[in-house]
């Protein structure tokens, strides 16, 4: 339940944020907008801020499918419980769509019934469905750049996640974590979010269910993209966290962990950490601090 109310805190204010922003483009009361892209940036980071400081004691906060597979592949997580896991996830992104159109039901009615007066349908970008899950723009007929702007997209929050989740980071620590990872996933909703990304398999897929519920299958067929929203996420996030795990993980780390020992043996290792001088300066310190008390030790001796 954990996974799912995390997923649940992450995608609820996210799609609210769209909701309000895309069905109060026009107010009664003579607000002209109540919201924009950078307020559903804004949902989104804060979201999953919330999701990893309130469910990820309890679940350890992975929130996506990907992250998920990812920890089974390079953390050791058990591969018996990653279809539980998924499941949880796409759960939790289902029961936030529900309850956004629930909440936004009389605002949906009348969009849905402008759209359909137009000819416009209910299945586009800026559409009725769109307030739940992601869509090409009409001109977007190129599933391979929709492609590769996913996989850069998702590739480009997966290291960000894993140099969070990296214990030898000095850069990050347990508070600003959470955050930290919010804003990645923010700065490419404000880069990115106009020519369509989805950025997770259950945000998309739990909440794509939802739409084609109210609006129709067309939300699974509509410019053959649903498949790309919704199964790229898994390779471009194993591609990033492999690519950290290989060439940018620290090595020393690695060394400690036991995962690898140094060719030259303990006698490598300490003539490596000398010449590196990652240990050298805290070790020297503290054998100056040893000499200095054994210095004014062997005076008040002589005194």
């Amino acid at each position: 339940m954990a996974e799912a109310t995390g997923v649940f805190y992450y995608v609820f204010p996210g799609i609210a944020a769209i909701a309000s922003f895309t069905l109060n483009a026009e107010s009664p009361i003579g607000v002209t907008a109540f919201g924009s892209l950078f307020q559903i940036g804004w949902a989104f980071a804060i979201g999953i801020a919330f999701a990893i400081i309130t469910c990820a004691p309890t679940s350890g906060g992975h929130f996506n499918p990907a992250i998920t597979i990812c920890f089974a592949v390079w953390q050791g997580f058990p591969w018996k419980k990653v279809p539980h896991y998924i499941f949880s996830q796409v759960f939790g992104a289902f029961i936030a769509g529900l309850l956004m159109v629930g909440m936004y039901w009389p605002e949906i009615q009348l969009f849905k019934e402008e759209s359909l007066a137009a000819g416009k349908g209910l299945v586009y970008n800026g559409g009725p469905a769109s307030l739940l899950c992601t869509f090409p723009n009409p001109n977007q007929t190129n599933l391979g750049y929709l492609f590769l702007t996913e996989w850069f997209v998702d590739s480009f929050i997966g290291i960000v996640i894993w140099a969070n989740l990296d214990p030898a980071n000095p850069f990050v620590s347990p508070v600003s974590a959470p955050f930290a990872i919010g804003l990645a996933y923010a700065a490419m909703v404000w880069g990115f979010a106009d020519i369509a990304i989805s950025t997770n398999l259950a945000r998309d897929l739990g909440t794509r269910i939802v739409a084609a519920i109210f609006f129709g299958g067309e939300s699974f067929t509509y410019l053959n993209y649903s498949w790309i929203a919704i199964l790229v996420n898994v390779p471009a996030t194993l591609f990033a966290t492999g690519y950290y795990e290989f060439l940018m993980r620290d090595s020393l780390s690695s060394i400690g962990k036991g995962h690898a020992v140094h060719e030259d043996g303990e006698e490598g290792l300490r003539r490596h950490i000398t010449n590196t001088g990652h240990i050298e300066t805290g070790a020297a310190n503290a054998l100056r601090k040893n000499q200095s008390n054994s210095d004014e030790y062997n005076l008040g001796k002589r005194e």
